[in-house]
């Protein structure tokens, strides 16, 4: 069971804007203003949304396919790994590690034939933490890639920098400390000269900003999070994962200023891009949080994590506490999803739960349209291309459904074995992780 809670903390003029801002199917200032992009330059795609093309647009890609059946090329992938593959100018990136954490690898492929061009070992651990389950990996960050440049990260185990021409190792950091627990999740942003990385450990919370060009810190922001469980000693009751995170920053600007949103247990704050101040932050009762924030309409959503699960659809402006004064509304319960990130097409906001419900609200309300059960596990965000939703599952099966205020079904395509990486896109083909290959996906 679940429920949606509206807040009346919007004047009523207010909320008759971004009522009518939403069904003007107004989008708020964010990367994804920009041209339809042909590559797939970090986690959640070009414009970090998981938006392959704008509403309305179409560049063919496949609707179905099998093991038998418009498949260009399936490489194996060594060890293991779920990071999102990034593609830029006809290569491939992506990250994997050996299963007990010791060694960790980067590899180059060829987007048109799947050749492995470069598979380097980047860096090694003498003693890594215990994962501790299958739902991370050691090299479950997400790379991001821009001309000349891939930016390559295992989180405290090592961040590189690597020439895409020559496949030289331009600078590499080792020394930003975290105590993962269960392995790094938050994935690179790119933003201006600024290579921004996450770590929320067990011991340690922070967001750091490393100079593109050199490796040096550009700016390090703890977080402020007021823990309340604490002895009287001020030694923490719960440990693990009561601290950690994994999500991925997402950069909006509102006012005219670039804001950082990065979401961490029991919290979720706006930084100031450029600098690394904070601008404002939320409170909630959620811990380990995963999935990537999204903006549109004016309008932040973003899941506050574990026990209890929220969605959370909130006004991005403001400063200090906004707790209180900045949510519209929430959902609660089923539907919430704790690893596959939310997706907002035009004025509907799509939800995939771990458990393979499918949940299409109003954007500005929270009022439920529809849901649907597809089956099967979850942790794979989805992605928008053609008018459709594109939501991959852990045992092998992609669901295509169309866009819109109906549940329909347009085809479910079978794999040998599932994904727990995200899809992604280049030109016409896409591009699946699956545990053991990559495949390009594409109609002849």
């Amino acid at each position: 069971m679940h429920y949606c809670r509206r807040f009346v903390n919007m004047s009523s003029v207010g909320c008759m804007v971004v009522m009518t801002l939403l069904a003007a199917g107004f989008v708020g200032t964010t990367q994804a203003d920009a041209e339809t992009a042909t590559g797939w330059p970090e986690f959640r795609g070009p414009w970090g949304n998981g938006h392959v093309t704008a509403p309305g647009e179409s560049i063919g890609l496949p609707l179905e396919w099998s093991e038998d059946d418009n498949i260009a090329w399936k490489t194996p992938i060594p060890h293991q790994g779920w990071s999102t593959p990034v593609i830029m100018d006809g290569q491939v990136w992506l990250t994997t590690a050996t299963e007990d954490g010791h060694k960790f690898f980067v590899l180059c492929l060829d987007a048109a034939t799947g050749e492995v061009l470069f598979h380097e070992k980047l860096f090694h651990s003498d003693d890594p933490e215990p994962l501790g389950n299958e739902v991370n990996s050691y090299a479950s960050p997400s790379p991001a890639i821009e001309p000349g440049r891939v930016y390559i990260h295992f989180g405290s185990y090592g961040t590189a920098c690597i020439d895409t021409e020559t496949f030289e190792t331009l600078w590499e950091r080792t020394d930003l400390e975290c105590r993962h627990y269960r392995g790094p999740g938050s994935s690179v942003l790119l933003y201006e000269d600024l290579v921004v990385l996450t770590f929320d450990g067990a011991d340690v919370q922070y967001l750091a900003a490393l100079n593109k060009h050199t490796g040096e810190t550009a700016w390090k922001t703890h977080r402020s999070t007021e823990w309340t469980d604490l002895d009287d000693d001020g030694q923490p009751l719960r440990e693990g994962d009561f601290r950690k995170a994994f999500t991925t920053p997402t950069v909006i600007t509102v006012e005219g200023r670039d804001l950082l949103i990065s979401p961490g247990s029991f919290s979720a704050f706006a930084y100031d891009a450029r600098t690394g101040e904070e601008i404002w932050h939320t409170t909630n009762e959620s811990y380990t949080p995963a999935p990537r924030p999204v903006f549109g309409n004016d309008m932040l959503f973003l899941t506050t994590g574990r026990g209890p699960s929220e969605l959370w659809a909130m006004r991005a402006d403001g400063e200090g506490d906004v707790t209180d004064t900045h949510v519209v509304w929430t959902v609660q319960g089923r539907p919430v999803p704790e690893e596959p990130s939310p997706l907002l097409v035009g004025d509907l906001l799509y939800l995939v739960s771990n458990r393979g419900i499918v949940t299409c609200f109003e954007a500005a309300t929270g009022d439920e349209v529809w849901n649907k059960r597809l089956g099967g596990n979850y942790l794979a965000s989805p992605i928008y291309a053609d008018g459709r939703l594109y939501v991959v599952n852990t045992q092998g099966r992609t669901t295509v459904l169309k866009e819109g205020r109906a549940p329909e079904i347009l085809a479910e395509n079978e794999l040998d074995t599932g994904c727990l990486a995200s899809p992604a896109v280049a030109d016409n083909a896409l591009f699946l992780r699956t545990r053991t290959h990559l495949y390009r996906i594409e109609a002849p």
